[in-house]
């Protein structure tokens, strides 16, 4: 038995206390890093700041990796001294899950592994006078609100389907409309449920294979994200196959349903696809409590999987094809909400324009986006009478137009590389129009050369046009990789060489339409 431990007792007539790090280790005193502090035009002041939180306050728990003055940095002072702190993981206070503070913010400042404040870390600056004094225009809030940054608080229409039911559920669609941000939609949706107190909470955990460096990485960033304790892949997968398949915990949360969304699902492919079975193979157990959610741009991918991997991924399939022009027109009018610069028909414009080539969202805002500057533009150029005549008059509250719209098309359709595809020669435009079809096709970013030129063999035989041989398509393959519409492989074996399209939304609203080539757009 070890002794009993007597803490020194202070003079007589004084109290012992406590300093702020023994509060805050304690749970008794939050901590909070103020990022920036500013003075609204009405003499209020206000402050941003980020809070933390120890780790005995989360799902997890504290555990034997966490150091003792380790901190997470929650959603909503190198003076060596008692203030200072290491984060190095950001804690969901709603999902239960972490994420490391360097995949969150890619500065050099977070590129070490964690992060140190301190008191001097915060510091004191003066705050300028015209900071946050300016009052937006119309006309510049509806450019802001149709930046493709800017998220929109709601879907505007509902693209899921509420029948589709069951562990796995894969959706395909072709690039550029909005899969990923539907998904995460519906999960904000369920989230204030939960909220609400009307579902139970469960973990949700978003993977893009993109950020991956190899797809067996997937095990330590889905066992991270549960445990907040980062090891490797190897013994990463043998604690999620105990977690899944026999139920042993892992953190607070084990008990709770856990939802996976993983993003680019077909970059998970290997030789012998064991990543992806064993991923699919988990929601079949009995104890998992797992939901997946695979998204991919491949429509066939469960076609390309062996018989014991697509068997797994069921028959759950959601497809999400182009958007009309009454959908794009519903998708601006959502991001405009309380805005009065856009004339009805003008929106209306642009929509039915971008759905007769492409039907890509991100067009349709970038054109009435770029309407909006060029207003703007017009209306500052204006005498400072004329637009005090234009202010007082409540008729000309609209001040987009169909011109406007109009001009932001051309300037759009002028861009030097659409220039580049319309102007072309006949064999450039099949062959963009070949890698487009074939991309598309497969799902992949790029092709070698030898399928490109099967595929514009197959395109050519199929519509009576001249076969052209492998020199000739080489050498415009080379030209459209000095313009950098095409972006080429620096490689000696020219057949095998890795081509890839610099512009692939491009090339429909550039070729849609060729009078020189009418059956292009059949393949677009």
């Amino acid at each position: 038995m070890g002794k009993v431990a007597e803490l020194p007792k202070p003079p007589e007539g004084k109290k012992v206390k406590r300093t702020a790090k023994e509060k805050l280790l304690s749970s008794d005193l939050w901590a909070a890093r103020i990022e920036s502090l500013w003075k609204e035009p009405d003499g209020s002041y206000w402050l941003r700041c980020r809070w933390y939180t120890i780790p005995e306050e989360t799902a997890t728990g504290r555990q034997p990796h966490n150091l003792r003055r380790e901190l997470y940095h929650f959603f909503e002072a190198n003076n060596e001294g008692d203030d200072v702190f290491y984060c190095e993981y950001e804690y969901d206070i709603h999902w239960h899950s972490f994420k490391r503070l360097a995949e969150i913010d890619d500065s050099e400042e977070n590129s070490r592994r964690g992060r140190v404040f301190g008191l001097q870390r915060i510091g004191t600056k003066r705050i300028p006078e015209h900071v946050r004094s300016h009052k937006q225009t119309e006309l510049e809030r509806a450019k802001a609100m149709l930046l493709l940054a800017t998220l929109p608080k709601s879907l505007p229409f509902s693209i899921y389907d509420d029948q589709c039911l069951g562990l796995f559920l894969y959706i395909h669609v072709v690039p550029v409309n909005g899969k990923t941000m539907s998904v995460l939609s519906v999960m904000r949706n369920l989230r204030s449920e939960v909220d609400a107190g009307t579902m139970r909470p469960y973990c949700f955990i978003e993977i893009n294979g993109l950020k991956l460096a190899t797809p067996e990485n997937i095990y330590k960033v889905i066992y991270e994200a549960l445990s907040g304790h980062r090891v490797g892949w190897k013994k990463a997968l043998h604690y999620l196959n105990e977690r899944f398949s026999e139920g042993i915990k892992v953190g607070k949360q084990a008990n709770q349903p856990c939802v996976l969304l993983i993003d680019e699902l077909d970059l998970l492919l290997t030789r012998n696809q064991s990543v992806l079975y064993n991923v699919l193979d988990w929601p079949t157990r009995s104890h998992s409590k797992l939901v997946i959610i695979g998204i991919a741009n491949t429509m066939d991918l469960p076609e390309k999987l062996l018989p014991r991997i697509s068997s797994r991924m069921g028959i759950q399939r959601l497809c999400f094809g182009p958007y009309n022009y009454q959908q794009l027109q519903e998708i601006i009018l959502t991001r405009l909400e309380g805005s009065g610069a856009f004339e009805e028909q003008a929106i209306e414009f642009a929509s039915r324009k971008v759905a007769a080539m492409s039907g890509d969202a991100r067009r349709a805002l970038e054109i009435c986006r770029r309407a909006a500057e060029l207003a703007d533009y017009r209306l500052k150029q204006l005498p400072p009478t004329t637009k005090m005549t234009n202010n007082d008059n409540s008729a000309r509250k609209c001040l987009i137009g169909m011109a406007d719209v109009e001009s932001a098309i051309q300037e759009v359709s002028q861009a030097p590389h659409i220039r580049i595809m319309k102007t072309g020669s006949r064999l450039s435009k099949i062959l963009l129009v070949s890698m487009v079809h074939e991309l598309y096709k497969s799902g992949l970013s790029e092709i070698t050369f030898d399928k490109l030129a099967a595929t514009v063999s197959s395109l050519c035989s199929s519509n009576r046009e001249a076969i052209p041989g492998w020199d000739t398509l080489l050498k415009v393959s080379c030209k459209l990789g000095e313009c950098r519409i095409i972006l080429c492989e620096e490689a000696t074996k020219h057949k095998l060489q890795k081509l890839q399209l610099n512009f692939p939304s491009d090339v429909a609203f550039a070729l849609k339409d060729c009078p020189e080539i009418p059956w292009l757009s059949k393949y677009l």
